[in-house]
Order: structure tokens, then C-alpha cells, then sequence
């Protein structure tokens, strides 16, 4: 009898942490290495969340928490869903994780059953299938292609949902691509999801506030209510707040679901670091003016990649509406030579050929589910962005 269970045979470790690795251990050598692989925004924490955590330790706020989160962070939440989604929660619907990926582990703990099928539009982030095979779940992909702005159509998803559906997930903007949901998108798949009341729908909104061109963002439980009593919102302080190491995440949802949530974490994790939990409530409560002059950055930093990736011959990238990331085509890459001589049969190859020729670390569309795509995150300096790009396009100029 082995001591690993079986379970962990149905997992892989996330490619994108192990490419950031990667990249790392080869800096750590000595190579002048460049790495667009990581969703971690290059800005600081702002100052008065910092003050607050601060503050939080010199007043030894260091004891065990409810298992849910604090009353103060949970209500700074409650007001936040009310004043920005215009969805009123009580302090009970909500629960405070160890990020983001916690909320949905311990969502999907809570609920997934053996052969469960959740749908997942690719391309999608790495973990959501990992977290549902973990407890015996079904993933159900269904490819979304650039001609669809990589998004889920309500056809597909007709099609994609049996007796046997339980989840749907929407990530919006999206985690690899950065598309996002327009209101009228949200609203023809909620019509779909209405027609079929077995099945429930998670909303990661992690990216929310990194949106550009006027885009308004909206989640599909605010846009259709009706599915509030079958819906999830998984949101942090990871990306807006830069807060990626201080691992907040919270899930608002529906009472049941909470308690079963609550019920588990006080068995692993109990609660989520007290003064982060503090710091985040205030951060919640706070200014959030800091985010027009972070966004300004972020978009130019995705017109300049957009526009330096188009130049690149047999590359094709769209302009993304949120997030940090783009995801181009890199099809008419597929079949070229190195100038050692080596062949790019995929995306695979074209990433790590590039981090071995040029230095630049990305990550390819196969630990996204479709290919032949590759993830450039922009969440770093323009300077930055700028001699990345300069690698790519002379690597792509080598290729024969």
C-alpha cells in the first residue's frame, strides 16, 4: 500500500506556477531572464491598507477569528457587493478564504459529488479543472475561439448542459485571455441557465476593477437576480489591491452553501490570517481612486504588447477588454524551425524555446485547454514590456 492517495493522481501542479519557477531557478543562475508568466500586479499595496495592517499588530489583533472571517470584514464586504453590484447579501452569505483559489476549492468541496459535470469555456484558468477532478468531479470544456472573443455562447451552452450539470463557471474578465462579458451576453446566458434550475453558476470576478475603454463590468447575478439563489460570487484583494500574498478571498452566496463552506474550513484552515482580514476591511472600505491611475498603466502597457505581438508575422492577438493578460494566435508559428534547428510542433515547444533562446518566460495555451495560443501576462514595468517584446519579435524574425 502506497502512502499517497489516489486522489492526487488526478491533479498536476499549476503549469503557470511551475513556469514561473522555472524562470527563477534559471535567473538564479545567472540568466538574464524576463518573466510574463505570473498574474501578480507590479504595484504596491496602497499605503493605507498597509497602515491598517500596521496598526492591526501594534494592537495585537492577533487572536483566532470566526471561521467565516470577521463580522468588520464581512460586513465591509456586504457593503461593497451592495454598493458596487447592487446585490444585497447578509454578513452570513459571505465567507472569508485564503484567496481566491480557496473560496473556489472549498466551494467545490462543498458541493461536487463523483461525476458531477461542471462546465468550464476554454481557454480557461489552470486550476478550475484540477479543483473539480480533485473530488471526482466531470469537466465539461467547451472551446471558446477568438472569433467568439473567446466567450461562451448561450448555443454552447445549451448544448453542454445535461441532467447531470451542476456547476457553471464565468470568469470575467478572464483569466487567460481578459475578455469580459458585455451585459446583453450575460443576460442571453442567463436565459439559458433559467430553463435549467439544477444547475448553479460560479462568478470569479477577481478581475473587476482592471477594465478598460469604458467597459462596465457586470457579473451575471446582478445582471439576472433570479439566479442569486443558485449563484456564487468569488472575488480577493489579489489583483485591485495587489494584495496577491496576503491571501483574502471571499465567496458570497446563498445560506446552505455558506454554512457547508464555514463547516469545512473550520476543519483546515479555521479562517484567514487576522491581520489581513483587518487591513482588507479597511482597504474595502476605503478610496479605491488609486485604481483609475493603475488601469491608465495597465492599458497602455496592452496597446503597446497588442500592437508590437501584430508585427510579429504568423502571430495574431486580440485587443483584451480587462485584465493583464493576451493571449495570441500562434499558429502560423506552428511547423517553423529554430535557428538550432529545432521545430515548434505546438505551443509547448514555442514557449520553451523562447525562454531558452531569448529569456522570456510565457506560458503556453495547452494548460489553458486551447491551443495553439500562449499567455503574455503585462503586469510589469513598460520598460519592462518593451525589451520582452523586442526578444519575442526577434526570436519570431529567426524562425524559418
Amino acid at each position: 500500500m502506497g502512502i499517497i492517495a489516489e486522489r492526487i493522481s488526478f491533479i498536476k501542479p499549476s503549469p503557470t506556477l511551475a513556469i514561473s519557477s522555472k524562470a527563477k531557478e534559471l535567473k538564479a543562475m545567472g540568466r538574464d531572464i524576463i518573466s510574463l508568466s505570473v498574474g501578480e500586479p507590479d504595484f504596491t499595496v496602497p499605503d493605507y491598507i498597509k497602515d491598517a495592517a500596521k496598526k492591526a499588530i501594534d494592537n495585537n489583533d492577533s487572536r483566532y477569528t470566526l471561521t467565516p472571517g470577521t463580522v468588520e470584514v464581512r460586513k465591509a464586504i456586504k457593503d461593497k457587493l451592495l454598493r458596487e453590484n447592487g446585490l444585497e447579501y447578509s454578513v452570513d452569505e459571505i465567507t472569508v478564504n485564503c484567496g481566491g483559489k480557496h473560496s473556489i476549492f472549498n466551494v467545490f468541496m462543498a458541493t461536487i459529488d463523483k461525476d458531477d459535470e461542471v462546465i468550464i469555456p476554454a481557454p480557461y484558468w489552470v486550476s478550475y479543472p484540477d479543483v473539480v477532478k480533485l473530488f471526482e468531479g466531470k469537466c465539461v470544456m467547451v472551446d471558446c475561439h477568438a472569433k467568439d472573443n473567446f466567450k461562451l455562447s448561450p448555443k454552447d451552452l445549451e448544448n453542454a448542459i445535461t441532467d447531470k450539470t451542476k456547476w457553471l463557471i464565468l470568469n470575467s474578465p478572464s483569466n487567460p485571455t481578459g475578455a469580459a462579458y458585455t451585459k446583453s451576453e450575460l443576460k442571453a446566458l442567463a436565459e439559458v441557465l433559467l430553463k435549467h434550475p439544477h444547475v448553479w453558476v460560479m462568478t470569479d470576478d477577481i478581475y473587476e476593477h482592471i477594465v478598460y475603454d469604458d467597459f462596465e463590468f457586470a457579473n451575471i447575478i446582478q445582471t439576472e437576480p433570479k439566479l442569486k439563489s443558485r449563484g456564487v460570487i468569488i472575488n480577493g484583494m489579489s489583483k485591485a489591491f495587489a494584495m496577491p500574498g496576503w491571501r483574502i478571498g471571499y465567496a458570497a452566496g446563498p445560506l446552505d452553501l455558506i454554512k457547508a463552506v464555514n463547516k469545512l474550513q473550520s476543519q483546515s484552515t479555521s479562517h484567514a490570517a487576522s491581520i489581513c482580514q483587518t487591513a482588507s476591511a479597511v482597504g474595502l472600505n476605503g478610496d479605491m481612486s488609486f485604481l483609475q491611475e493603475r488601469n491608465k498603466a495597465f492599458k497602455e502597457r496592452r496597446d503597446f504588447i497588442v500592437a508590437e505581438l501584430n508585427k510579429a508575422k504568423g502571430v495574431q492577438c486580440l485587443t483584451p477588454e480587462g485584465a493583464f493578460y493576451v493571449y495570441p494566435l500562434i499558429e502560423g508559428l506552428i511547423g517553423k524551425k529554430t535557428k538550432e534547428g529545432k521545430v515548434i510542433n505546438n505551443d509547448s515547444d514555442f514557449a520553451e524555446f523562447l525562454l531558452e533562446e531569448k529569456g522570456v518566460a510565457i506560458v503556453p495555451g495547452v494548460a489553458f485547454g486551447l491551443s495553439p495560443y500562449v499567455r503574455l501576462s503585462y503586469a510589469c514595468s513598460l520598460d519592462v514590456l518593451k525589451e520582452a517584446s523586442k526578444r519575442i519579435l526577434e526570436f519570431c524574425e529567426s524562425l524559418s
